[in-house]
């Protein structure tokens, strides 16, 4: 009898948290927290090349952030599997509030105690007046939560979403303590994170799947 792989790794359901493909910001090292900038050329093929990969995983569903980077490349997978795409608007990037636009040389000319401040504690320090790990977490996490009612057991959700929305929902759904958020490394673009459920939780199963040797480029660096 031919071994199911699928249960042998995962009794439940299955998670992949999808970064979107790349944009000139990311590129120029602007941050764009929650900015809606579209894919460049380059973003749009590689959600169309990613795309092609993760349809195999035969997903049940797919959710995506309402910001157009996200929708674009999730609409490349939905085209193929033949699903609709739900949006949500709390899988949206960390907004950074004056500080979106910026490279990092502008931010710390235009605000060096603020961005000294934030060097000294990422967990606590609100970038431009923004939201907190602890608050995208929060919302990001549950959005995964909405759209896993729709998955059967042992189906798969794939979540597009951004670098850093992707890195603080996997370590909440780890359970991982706020300050070990940080051991996990940032999304390349177009690539993705897999969890799997299990009788004591999810678990990590993959992580920046499909990147090497890509580097990371973005607000999650």
């Amino acid at each position: 009898m031919a071994t199911d792989r699928h249960a042998y790794y995962v009794t439940g359901r299955r998670i992949v948290l999808w970064r979107h493909g790349q944009t000139e910001w990311n590129m120029a090292g602007r941050l764009q927290g929650q900015t809606d900038v579209p894919l460049d050329a380059v973003g749009r093929e590689q959600a169309q090349t990613m795309a092609r990969l993760l349809a195999a995983l035969q997903p049940s569903a797919i959710v995506s952030s309402d910001l157009s980077r996200a929708v674009e490349t999730a609409q490349a997978l939905a085209d193929i599997v033949k699903l609709d795409v739900t949006l949500d608007e709390g899988l949206r990037e960390t907004f950074v509030g004056t500080w979106q636009g910026l490279t990092d040389d502008e931010i710390r000319d235009r605000f060096p105690e603020e961005y000294a401040a934030w060097r000294k504690d990422h967990y606590h320090q609100r970038r431009g007046g923004g939201e907190v790990e602890a608050e995208v977490a929060d919302r990001a996490v549950a959005a995964i939560e909405r759209a896993l009612k729709a998955v059967p057991d042992r189906g798969t959700l794939v979540v597009v979403t951004h670098g850093g929305t992707a890195r603080v929902s996997i370590a909440r759904l780890l359970a991982l303590p706020e300050q070990s958020t940080g051991v996990l490394g940032g999304l390349s673009n177009c690539c993705w994170s897999v969890l799997g459920e299990g009788h004591r939780g999810w678990r990590l199963l993959e992580h920046n799947a499909g990147s090497l040797p890509e580097p990371v480029f973005g607000d999650d660096r």
